[in-house]
C-alpha cells in the first residue's frame, strides 16, 4: 500500500463543505471523507509552521525534538517518518514544503556532506526530495526570506514571467492599471492575481505529484509514501481567475469575537491583540477582502485534489493507496480579535484530517466521522503500522490511527497537549520575557481547555461545552480551581513522560535484564549461594600459581 499524504498550509479545519462550512463547496475533500474516516477533533502539537511540521514528520512533542520556532534547526540524528518507513521498505518522498532548516552545525560536526544521500536526508527531514519548494519567496531590502532556490520561480521564468522573483510579482501580485499590486497588501486580495490559474503553485505542485506518481507506477517501484505539501491557502491571499471572484462579502461570516475577552485580558492574549495581524484582521474591510479569497484559494485546492483522486481512480491506483488530508495549523481570520494563529483557540489549533484506508478492514468506518482526542504526532506512527511495522515508541510518541480507521475503540488518551515557543517573537519583547520563559502550553480534555504561561502568568480556562466560543476566560474569576488543578495534573504527567530514551526501547532494556550476571558481573554475592551454579563455576575451582606473600614474608 502507498501513502499519499497531504498537507495544505493554514487550512482551517471548518472551511471545508464536509465540516459543516455553509458556502464553500469542496466536493473533494468530501469525496475523499465519503470513502473514509474524518477526525472531529485533532490537534497539532504546535500552531507554529515549523514546530508544527516537525512533530508531524518526526511523531513527536515539540519540546522532545526541540525544534520549536520557524528557522530553528531540527537537530542532526532526530528520526523522522522516512526514516522509520524506509526500514520496512517504503520509500518516502517530498513535493513542496517542509520549513525544515537543517542543522548545518550538527551536519558539520559529524562531517556529513550535504551532498551526501545521508546528508541530503538530514537536510530534507528524511525524505527524498522530488521537488522542495517551500512556496515563500519574498524579498526586500536585505535580500529573499528564503535563501535556497526555488523550483517554482524557475518554472515561472521558463514560462516567460519576467524578473528576479515572479512569484512576488505575478503569481502573488495583481494589477491597479499597469502597477503592480501585491498579494501582501490586504487591499489588493479581491484582485486576480496576474498569472495563467495552470502556472499558479496550486496547478503546478499537482503537476508534479501526477508526474511523480506516473513515474512510479510505469517504473514499478516498490512501495512508497509521498508528502504533498501545498503552500495556500497561506497568505499572500490572493487567487487567479476565476477564483478570485467566486465569494463575495456575503460569504463573510460575522467574526467570532467578544467584547468580554478583552476586559482583564491574559498578558500574553493581551499581547497579540495589539501586534500588526491582528489590528488588521479587527477591521471589518480587511476581513471582507481576505476571507474570499481565502476561501478562493481553498476552492482551488479542491478542484486540483480532484485531479489527483480522478488519475488514482483513473489507474486504479485508488485501490492501494491510502489517503490523508490535513494541514499544519489554522487561521483566526479575525476571530477572537485576532490574525494569523498562534495560540489556542480551535480556529489555530484544531486541524482537519481526513483519512482514506482502501483496505477491506477499513469499511465499516466509511463515511463516518471520529471525535477521539487525536494528535498531528499519530499520522508517524499511523503510517508505521499501515507498512507493517512495529511502533516504537521510545522514539515516536504518536499513537497509531489504525485501530479507529478499523472500527475499533482503543484505550485512548484523556487530554491532548499543545505548545508554543514564542521567545522570538515581538510579544515575548513586549512582556519583558526571557525566551526560557516565552512558552505556552495548552492541555485540552475534550471539554476544558487550559493554557499554561511560564514566567509567572496566570493560565486561561475555557469550557468548550458551555462556551463553544471560547470567549469566556473561567481562570478569571477564581472559581474553578478544582478544574485547573486536574488539567495541571495532566500536564505535570506529560512533562513527565520519558521522550529522551530514544535509543532503547521497553523490549531491548527487558531483554537486557540479567543479561550481565550470564557475562560474568556478580556483584553483592555473600556466599555465592544467591545465583545459578553455573553463573558462579567460573570462579570456583584450584588456581594454577599463587602469588600470595608467605607467613615470613608477610611479617
Amino acid at each position: 500500500m502507498n501513502i499519499l499524504f497531504i498537507m495544505y498550509d493554514q487550512l482551517r479545519f471548518d472551511y471545508l463543505s464536509c465540516a459543516g462550512h455553509p458556502h464553500l463547496h469542496t466536493p473533494n475533500f468530501d469525496r475523499v471523507a465519503a470513502k473514509g474516516l474524518r477526525f472531529t477533533n485533532a490537534y497539532v502539537q504546535s500552531p507554529i509552521c515549523g514546530a508544527s511540521r516537525m512533530s508531524f514528520y518526526t511523531g513527536r512533542y515539540a519540546s522532545s525534538h526541540g525544534a520549536q520556532w520557524n528557522g530553528f534547526p531540527l537537530r542532526v540524528g532526530e528520526q523522522t517518518m522516512g526514516d522509520h518507513l524506509r526500514k520496512l521498505g517504503m520509500d518516502c518522498w517530498l513535493l513542496g514544503k517542509t520549513h525544515m532548516k537543517a542543522d548545518a552545525d550538527g551536519m558539520a560536526r559529524l562531517g556529513l556532506s550535504p551532498d551526501s544521500q545521508i546528508g541530503a536526508r538530514q537536510a530534507e527531514c528524511g525524505f527524498d526530495a522530488w521537488v522542495r519548494d517551500d512556496g515563500l519567496w519574498a524579498y526586500g531590502p536585505d535580500g529573499f526570506y528564503d535563501e535556497k532556490r526555488s523550483p517554482y520561480n524557475e518554472y515561472l521564468k521558463a514560462k516567460g514571467y519576467e524578473g528576479d522573483n515572479p512569484w512576488a510579482d505575478f503569481a502573488n501580485a495583481g494589477l491597479d492599471g499597469e502597477a503592480i499590486a501585491s498579494g501582501w497588501i490586504f487591499r489588493n486580495a479581491d484582485k486576480p492575481a496576474n498569472i495563467r490559474e495552470e502556472d499558479s503553485e496550486t496547478p503546478w505542485l499537482t503537476d508534479q505529484t501526477l508526474a511523480f506518481m506516473d513515474q512510479s507506477s510505469r517504473q514499478e517501484r516498490g512501495p512508497w509514501c509521498a508528502h504533498v505539501s501545498y503552500i495556500k491557502p497561506h497568505w499572500p491571499y490572493i487567487v487567479p481567475a476565476p477564483y478570485h471572484a467566486m465569494f463575495g462579502h456575503n460569504h463573510v461570516p460575522a467574526a467570532k469575537r467578544h467584547e468580554v475577552e478583552l476586559e482583564d485580558p491574559h498578558p500574553v492574549y493581551g499581547a497579540y491583540t495589539e501586534n500588526r495581524i491582528a489590528q488588521a484582521f479587527q477591521k471589518d474591510e480587511v476581513r471582507r477582502k481576505v476571507i474570499p479569497a481565502y476561501m478562493g484559494l481553498i476552492k482551488q485546492c479542491d478542484d486540483q485534489l480532484g485531479r489527483i483522486l480522478d488519475y488514482l481512480d483513473e489507474t486504479g491506483q485508488i485501490n492501494d493507496t491510502m489517503i490523508v488530508l490535513t494541514s499544519d495549523h489554522g487561521d483566526y481570520l479575525g476571530d477572537h480579535w485576532l490574525g494569523e494563529k498562534d495560540l489556542f483557540h480551535e480556529q489555530s489549533v484544531k486541524i482537519p484530517l481526513i483519512i482514506f484506508d482502501p483496505r477491506a478492514e477499513a469499511d465499516a468506518t466509511r463515511g463516518t466521522t471520529c471525535d477521539a482526542l487525536v494528535e498531528s504526532i499519530d499520522l508517524a506512527a499511523t503510517f508505521i503500522e499501515a507498512a507493517g511495522g512495529k511502533v516504537p515508541d521510545h522514539i515516536v510518541e504518536g499513537r497509531s490511527l489504525q485501530p479507529w480507521l478499523h472500527g475499533q475503540t482503543p484505550d485512548w488518551r484523556e487530554f491532548a497537549i499543545s505548545e508554543y515557543d514564542y521567545s522570538a517573537t515581538p510579544q515575548a519583547v513586549k512582556l519583558g520575557l526571557e525566551p526560557k520563559d516565552a512558552r505556552l502550553f495548552m492541555v485540552f480534555d475534550g471539554r476544558f481547555k487550559m493554557m499554561h504561561a511560564e514566567g509567572g502568568m496566570r493560565p486561561m480556562l475555557f469550557d468548550l461545552e458551555a462556551d463553544p466560543d471560547e470567549f469566556v476566560d473561567l481562570a478569571k474569576t477564581g472559581d474553578h480551581q478544582a478544574v485547573i488543578d486536574r488539567l495541571y495534573g495532566y500536564l505535570a504527567a506529560w512533562g513527565r513522560r520519558c521522550s529522551q530514551r530514544v535509543t532503547r526501547s521497553d523490549d531491548d532494556i527487558k531483554a537486557m535484564r540479567g543479561k550481565s550476571l550470564r557475562r560474568g558481573v556478580l556483584p553483592f554475592l555473600a556466599d555465592g549461594s544467591e545465583v545459578p551454579e553455573e553463573l558462579v563455576q567460573r570462579y570456583l575451582g584450584t588456581t594454577q600459581q599463587t602469588y600470595l606473600p608467605t607467613d615470613d614474608e608477610a611479617c
